[in-house]
């Protein structure tokens, strides 16, 4: 039988700057999860709580209650300092607390993962080189439905579908009196010179407005584009950002739970952000040792190895997808999405363990739109975050993002003496020429160069 000393748990709370008016609150989380476990085992003892048990204890309280995400935080933080200050249990300092505190952001209406459910012909804005956010000529509204109709008939992905969209959205903006039958080359031409000259843009950026223009008028005006005499935006491609393998192990090290495990996985694999996010349980190969990317960027699949250091972790990590999911069907709930109207094609899968999420969201959501009550995959916002804080908390001074470590991936395999051809197929790179950007970051196009500075010896 657990009998708290109450007394040391409000000093404790004191300790940690809790307000006063927060502590009654504060102790009803935990004589609740007192209660959920004891109801279980009444001969419980504060040495026989184990993770599990704070497992359950959340999703049933999340699936009773509802909880906003401050008070989802705040029942975390009361369990925290009720285990680990109060009774110094060493497992609970070890405990995932960062995959539980994530809350599960919902997804939104427009992310890549969902958005495709939806036959709505709407352009959503970016938050880059502000969207507009209406259009007063009809001839538009009606070519840009169009154009994603055209997009999605083409089985582009999600994010190009938006990307274009937007792209296309901002050319009828600077030209809003002019009838989508009547656009040519020159009005292209103006819009990209706009860019290059007014707006200063990238390089980058301007080849991304180009190809949504093609697109727009080979596809779906029928003219394909002949633009000349347009201004190329002059500014520098920068090179990306790598990390040496003792920066790797710092940032790691500051990283713990499931966050480490798919930032390791990121560096371990070169997956792309989404790509890493997105796994589900069969495309863990363990047999063969590697790790299935299923509609990767181009709609391809690819595979990549599945590193040893990280598979006992992985193992461990479906375990826990599997006790979770267990769980949810004797909730009521245990679905996931499916891509592609598998769903219609096979209507028992989104309930099986094979189809969920490798990496699921802290707590089941509904759809905003639909209603459909599904557990999603974590945000990945809350890794970008998580990656963020560990290189602040290391000390590195590079710019440092969930993509670094894929470059650094690259890069370090072609250190290790592997060929380009190999690390393209492993990034999943269309074209050699992308993949050869790396041999910049090393400096290595062919032979090693070294400065004539150390050639001479100069400071002897």
């Amino acid at each position: 039988m657990i009998t708290p000393d109450w007394t040391s748990f409000r000093g404790i709370l004191l300790q940690n700057k809790i307000p006063q008016n927060q502590h009654s609150y504060y102790t009803k989380w935990v004589e609740q999860f007192l209660a959920f476990i004891l109801a279980k085992d009444s001969s419980y003892t504060a040495s026989s709580i184990k993770a599990a048990d704070i497992n359950h204890f959340i999703q049933e309280i999340d699936r009773k209650f509802d909880l906003t995400s401050w008070q989802f935080r705040q029942l975390l933080h009361a369990l925290k300092l009720f285990l680990i200050p109060l009774y110094h249990l060493s497992w609970a300092k070890e405990f995932d607390w960062d995959y539980w505190q994530a809350a599960a952001q919902k997804l939104a209406d427009n992310h890549e993962t969902v958005a495709r459910d939806y036959t709505e012909l709407s352009v959503q804005p970016t938050n880059t080189l502000k969207t507009p956010t209406k259009l007063n000529n009809a001839s538009h509204n009606a070519l840009l439905k169009k154009l994603i109709y055209s997009l999605r008939s083409g089985n582009y992905a999600i994010r190009t579908e938006q990307t274009y969209a937007n792209w296309v959205k901002r050319f009828l903006f600077f030209h809003p009196n002019t009838h989508a039958d009547e656009l040519n080359d020159e009005h292209a031409t103006q819009y990209l010179n706009h860019l290059a000259v007014d707006r200063r843009v990238a390089s980058n950026t301007q080849s991304v407005a180009l190809n949504s223009l093609c697109f727009l008028f080979k596809n779906v005006l029928e003219k394909p584009l002949d633009v000349k005499g347009f201004k190329l935006a002059n500014r520098p491609r920068k090179l990306p950002v790598v990390l040496a393998t003792n920066e790797i192990r710092s940032l790691l090290s500051q990283m713990h739970g499931i966050y480490q495990l798919l930032a390791g996985l990121q560096y371990g694999t070169g997956m792309r952000l989404m790509e890493v996010i997105r796994l589900r349980v069969q495309d863990i190969d363990e047999a063969y040792q590697q790790i299935v990317i299923r509609n990767a960027k181009g709609n391809k699949d690819r595979l990549v190895p599945l590193p040893e250091c990280y598979t006992e972790q992985i193992l461990s990590q479906i375990d826990f997808v599997s006790t979770q999911h267990t769980l949810d069907l004797k909730n009521g709930h245990g679905e996931v999405y499916l891509p592609d109207a598998l769903s219609r094609k096979f209507p028992n899968a989104a309930k099986e363990l094979r189809w969920q999420y490798l990496f699921p969201a802290s707590r089941i959501s509904s759809d905003p739109r639909t209603g459909a009550v599904r557990r999603h995959h974590l945000h990945e916002t809350s890794l970008q975050k998580k990656i963020k804080q560990a290189a602040t908390d290391a000390n590195l001074l590079k710019r440092v993002s969930s993509h670094t470590l894929r470059h650094s991936f690259a890069t370090h395999l072609l250190e290790n003496g592997y060929d380009i051809r190999t690390v393209q197929e492993l990034l999943g790179h269309s074209d050699v020429s992308t993949t050869m950007i790396y041999t910049h970051v090393l400096n290595k196009p062919g032979l090693a160069v070294r400065s004539p500075a150390d050639l001479i010896n100069i400071n002897s």
